[in-house]
């Protein structure tokens, strides 16, 4: 039995709640279950350096978890000077997976940074930002298109993600804290809407897990992201 009662293939409750930022071009506040992430896509007339006089925009993500997201206050990456090396790997992932699924040419030499702020923390905080960023980024893109700097919204696919894992024996997804810090493996599964692999990370906390439950994990990650993929549609509607 999981702790919250959930069946094995039972997510949370799942919300957006599109533009919730009245300055970003583009926003949106995810939920899942306790999990909530405020995402921004601020779109910035530049790229990096190794991409002026290309032809070809970029999109960044960057990452961060409010002081009291958790249980006890943290200590703000900024006044200890630097980023962890969990945060750097965080928004790298988030940032990958959204070019998965971005035309850079079509946007032209410009770019959109995404800022994912975990302003509460359950578990899933880095596979809520990337289905969160998603919306988001649609969002800023549509902007770009109504103020014709773009003739058509630059988005392949859509791209979502999923933690799933080996709790007390069973495959479940979309792990909360309570499961996420006692499961026997932890996976993150990072998919577009036609069903394509961006990323997997798989970790066996304890034994090591068979072919079988990856298996198992697979599935229960496409389940769950296709039903991802539908609250997004529903929510850029």
């Amino acid at each position: 039995m999981r702790p919250s009662g959930r069946r094995p293939d039972q997510m949370r409750s799942v919300s957006f709640e599109p533009g919730f930022s009245k300055h970003a071009e583009g926003s949106c506040l995810v939920r899942f279950g306790d999990t909530h992430v405020l995402v921004t896509a601020s779109l910035e007339e530049r790229v990096p350096p190794f991409l002026r006089n290309s032809g070809r925009g970029w999109v960044t993500a960057e990452y961060g978890m409010l002081p009291r997201a958790t249980g006890d206050r943290m200590r703000r990456e900024a006044s200890a000077g630097k980023q962890s090396g969990r945060t750097q790997e965080i928004q790298r992932l988030i940032g990958r997976s959204l070019r998965a699924v971005v035309d850079l040419e079509a946007m032209g030499e410009r770019q959109v940074s995404v800022d994912c702020d975990v302003i509460q923390a359950d578990g899933g905080t880095r596979t809520a930002s990337i289905t969160g960023a998603w919306v988001a980024l649609h969002q800023c893109f549509s902007w770009m298109k109504e103020h014709e700097m773009i003739k058509e919204i630059p988005l392949k696919d859509h791209v979502a993600a999923i933690s799933c894992g080996i709790y007390q024996g069973t495959g479940v997804s979309d792990l909360d804290y309570a499961e996420d810090s006692t499961a026997d493996t932890d996976a993150n599964f990072v998919m577009t809407g036609s069903g394509g692999i961006v990323e997997i990370q798989g970790t066996a906390e304890g034994d090591p897990f068979t072919e079988t439950q990856f298996n198992e994990l697979m599935g229960l990650a496409k389940a769950s992201i296709r039903d991802l993929v539908e609250m997004q549609k529903q929510a850029v509607a």
